[in-house]
């Protein structure tokens, strides 16, 4: 099962240096990230190609940081392709709590990672609909 690091850092410069210096030190590359700004504090989400060095490698430097189990599927870049999976999640009822995607230009495809509560049903949900799930292995590579 894929993972993202979930950092909660206060909203000051210098923080996502200090990260990045850690990973890059340690040689663990940051894949995708996304930053929620929340008034003095955020959220920073690293996709990293080692996930579990990463936050243990922050969490050492005394970083707050976990461990987040993500579900990732491969989607067409192409208008209506979010569309088509937000419709399943929808139909099943199952909720969104956080997400983004990114796109490999390569192949036309894109990736759309997010968590939900639920993570092996929601994967069983959207395979049975014909969705690639990507493995963490597969992921930290692209």
């Amino acid at each position: 099962m894929p993972h993202q690091v979930s950092v909660f850092a206060e909203n000051k410069p210098g923080k996502i240096n200090r990260i990045t210096e850690i990973l890059s030190r340690k040689k663990i590359n940051i894949r995708a990230i996304t930053i929620s700004d929340s008034g003095d504090y955020g959220i920073i989400k690293l996709l990293l190609d080692k996930p579990h060095a990463g936050n243990e490698a922050l969490q050492k430097e005394g970083i707050a940081s976990t461990l987040k189990d993500i579900v990732a599927i491969k989607i067409d870049d192409s208008p209506g392709g979010l569309h088509r999976a937000a419709s399943v999640l929808s139909e099943k009822e199952i909720n969104v709590e956080d997400a983004y995607g990114f796109t490999i230009r390569e192949n036309n495809m894109a990736v759309f990672v997010f968590q939900v509560e639920n993570v092996p049903l929601t994967e069983k949900i959207l395979e049975s609909e014909g969705f690639k799930i990507i493995s963490d292995n597969e992921l930290y590579l692209l």
